[in-house]
C-alpha cells in the first residue's frame, strides 16, 4: 500500500511514516517510480509504535525493542546490554504507573457519573 494509504488506515501522518523509515523503524518496498510500498503488516506495526511513542518510550528504545513486538517467543539477544535493560525496565515502571494514574481516574470519574445519576 502507497503511504497514504497508511496514513489513513492508522491515524499517522504519512510526514510521521517518513519519519519513522528515517529512524530505521519500518521499512518499505520503492517502485520504479520512487513511491513507496507498504506490505499489510506495516499497519500493525505503526500502530505498535504510535502506542509506545505516546506511553512516552523514545524512539531510540522502540527501535532497540521492535523485533520484540511480533513475538518475542522468537527473538534472542545473545547478550543482553545492561543499558537497555535498565532502561526498558525504567520504560516499564513508568509505563505500569501511568496506567494505574489512567485507572484510578477512570475510577473516579465513573463514580461521578453514578452519583450524579443518581444510580448510587
Amino acid at each position: 500500500m502507497r503511504i497514504g494509504e497508511l496514513a489513513e488506515r492508522t491515524g499517522a501522518p504519512a510526514r510521521m511514516l517518513r519519519y519513522y523509515e528515517q529512524h530505521g523503524l519500518i521499512t518499505a518496498e520503492r517502485s520504479p517510480n520512487g513511491y513507496r510500498d507498504f506490505p499489510e503488516a506495516i499497519v500493525d506495526r505503526v500502530r505498535q509504535i504510535r502506542g509506545l511513542l505516546d506511553a512516552g518510550v523514545p524512539v531510540k528504545i522502540i527501535k532497540q525493542i521492535l523485533p520484540c513486538l511480533g513475538s518475542p517467543e522468537e527473538i534472542y539477544f545473545p547478550v543482553p546490554d545492561p543499558e537497555m535493560l535498565a532502561q526498558l525496565e525504567e520504560q516499564r515502571d513508568r509505563m505500569t504507573r501511568k496506567a494505574e494514574c489512567v485507572l484510578r481516574n477512570r475510577d473516579a470519574i465513573a463514580a461521578y457519573l453514578e452519583r450524579v445519576s443518581g444510580t448510587a
